[in-house]
């Protein structure tokens, strides 16, 4: 039985080789070309950094057989051409500092890379100069030859992978690498709001508009909202609020939407740094931990944000396809997108996104055949729901068991944001009276939310009790993870996890935090432990607090089936009104429905 590694074949020493050109060429395009969509980018790229104001991309058979990217910058001479198909050829930068880069492309290794792999074919025309026309099949450079041309750049790349016919079998579906053709370009349009992109299917001879995106003008958050309206549609646009929030030579700058207007995955969610689309765990890490406290975990945010910041403190050269990044105090980053987006959600307030009065209006909207639609589950008797809600009533809402609402209504206000409470029905729904329309009210989410603010601002004002354990817990990790827990141990110890080392590679776990009773800490701290690894840092100790406090607002607020006087409803909505993140119940979904009185006529014909 041959028990030889791997990699002794033989005991003569291997031979040290020079590649060829073309070879380092294809083992590059390896790395920066993946798929169509990667050679989509990196040409968008060299058309943004030559300043197009339009750009045009045509794909064939999801990018496999051709793309085409046409652009109106400055455009290469005779002189440029021949250079830009050589590798570490650029415009970009002198070579001199690597960290000071302020442009999307820098390395010079993506056409040379394509024209390894491909059939590529390079047009282009100067202000001062005639057209040219240069191409390279497999790597293997033709003479240059007259072309006729305005200014700019036409880039063809033709049957893709041809030169590494082995890269053809990991290639999706025609449909599936033209959907990601279209999210590379959506992505850069995010980018640049001023530039306008048009993206078509050519395939079988016949262009279709797969995309557009005209030009925004404006100043910046107008051509922005203008443009998210275009790729994200008008609905993100509506219930997104703008952010413009600087620190310590960082700014936070974009759109961001409500808790409410949530996605299934997080598909919507672009995030640049200095305006390079990026695809950064640690940024995206950030993202959802600012959200954490206002949506369920099937549910993502939606947000197109960009992180501005000096280039020197951003290494931008840490991933072959440029997609992810490496910053000088991740932690300062991290802690600008969190408390940034936290206090842009709370100073929002009650306000929930307009799709939810949307989808109701639709629910409204007759169902062809089934069964009927049940609207309440069978419950006890109303004299035993009474008995049942009659201790349950939190501070400031006295039961009252005999309350009748056919009686006339104490007069209030409808000109406030969420009206006048008119009634109540199904001993759950506040029905309220504004200016314009109704809103309807879940009592029980709308007051679990309310609880869970007042039982968050009693925790933090008066800091968050410990409880010592009588015994510590002794834990064994890695030598590795002992450190990178000590290193966070202060962190830890502002939320009541007290930890130390305890000799060799073990922790010893002093104190936890008295609102989570008994605590696995062994599971616990593994579990930062992966957070540590995978994001930097750990919101996990907060979550699972927060989480407790969830559970209690839960069972100290107004209970679904309890019935609630006039003045305890407006009491509901007033307080509603005053507190942030009202719009949304502790798990993202709303807990009220705004309905216009025009959308309501519209329903019976009245309109």
């Amino acid at each position: 039985m041959n028990t030889t590694g791997p990699h002794i074949s033989a005991p003569a020493r291997p031979i040290i080789r020079q590649l060829d050109e073309a070879a380092i060429n294809r083992i590059a395009a390896g790395e920066v070309v993946e798929r169509p969509a990667s050679a989509v980018k990196e040409l968008v790229e060299n058309a943004l950094d030559a300043g197009a104001r339009r750009i045009s991309v045509d794909y064939a058979d999801g990018g496999k057989t051709l793309i085409r990217v046409t652009d109106d910058g400055c455009g290469m001479t005779a002189q440029d051409l021949p250079l830009a198909l050589s590798r570490h050829a650029t415009s970009k930068i002198d070579g001199s500092d690597l960290l000071n880069i302020h442009s999307f492309g820098f390395r010079g290794e993506a056409l040379p890379s394509l024209g390894a792999v491909g059939r590529l074919t390079i047009t282009s025309r100067t202000a001062d100069s005639d057209a040219m026309m240069i191409a390279v099949s497999g790597g293997r450079t033709e003479a240059l030859r007259p072309a006729a041309l305005t200014v700019g750049t036409v880039v063809e790349l033709r049957d893709l992978f041809y030169a590494t016919p082995a890269r053809l079998k990991f290639m999706r579906s025609d449909r599936a690498e033209a959907m990601a053709i279209a999210e590379v370009i959506k992505r850069l349009t995010l980018a640049e709001p001023e530039v306008g992109f048009t993206l078509r299917d050519v395939s079988g001879g016949e262009a279709r508009v797969m995309f557009r995106a005209d030009p925004v003008s404006g100043d910046f958050f107008d051509a922005l909202r203008g443009r998210v309206s275009t790729v994200l549609g008008r609905d993100f646009a509506d219930n997104a609020l703008a952010i413009d929030a600087p620190r310590d030579g960082l700014r936070l700058v974009g759109y961001a939407a409500l808790p409410t207007y949530s996605r299934g995955s997080s598909a919507a969610q672009y995030l640049f740094v200095n305006g390079r689309p990026v695809q950064d765990r640690q940024l995206f890490g950030a993202l959802r931990a600012a959200y954490m406290d206002v949506l369920g975990r099937d549910r993502h945010p939606a947000a197109v944000l960009n992180v501005e910041c000096d280039p020197q403190w951003v290494d931008v050269n840490v991933h072959p396809a440029k997609s992810e990044v490496r910053f000088r105090d991740p932690a300062l980053v991290r802690a600008l997108i969190v408390s940034s987006l936290r206090h842009a959600l709370a100073e929002a307030g009650h306000r929930a996104s307009s799709t939810v009065g949307a989808e109701t209006l639709g629910a409204f909207q007759a169902e062809a055949g089934g069964p009927a639609r049940v609207y309440q589950m069978d419950r006890p008797s109303a004299g035993a729901i009474s008995r049942g809600f009659a201790l349950q009533a939190p501070m400031g809402f006295a039961e009252a068991p005999s309350a009748r609402f056919d009686a006339p209504l104490p007069t209030a206000d409808v000109s406030r944001p969420l009206g006048a409470a008119r009634a109540q029905v199904h001993e759950n729904y506040i029905i309220a009276q504004t200016a314009d329309g109704m809103v309807i009210v879940d009592q029980h989410a709308a007051h679990e939310r309310l609880v869970y603010e007042r039982l968050k601002a009693q925790r933090d004002g008066a800091g968050i009790a410990a409880q010592a354990l009588l015994i510590p817990d002794i834990i064994e990790f890695s030598a590795n993870d002992c450190a990178r827990l000590l290193d966070a141990a202060s962190d830890l110890a502002a939320l009541g996890l007290v930890i130390e080392a305890f000799g060799g590679s073990a922790i010893a776990v002093r104190e936890t935090p008295a609102i989570l009773g008994r605590v696995d800490a062994a599971a616990l701290l593994r579990d930062i432990l992966d957070d540590l690894a995978d994001l930097g840092s750990s919101d996990r100790l907060q979550a699972r607090m927060d989480a407790v406090l969830s559970r209690m607002a839960c069972h100290g607020s107004v209970r679904s089936g309890r019935q609630m006087r006039p003045e305890e409803m407006n009491a509901l909505l007033r307080e509603m009104e005053a507190t942030p993140l009202s719009g949304q119940c502790n798990h993202g979904r709303p807990t009220y429905v705004e309905l216009k009185l025009a959308d309501i006529e519209k329903l019976f014909g009245r309109r």
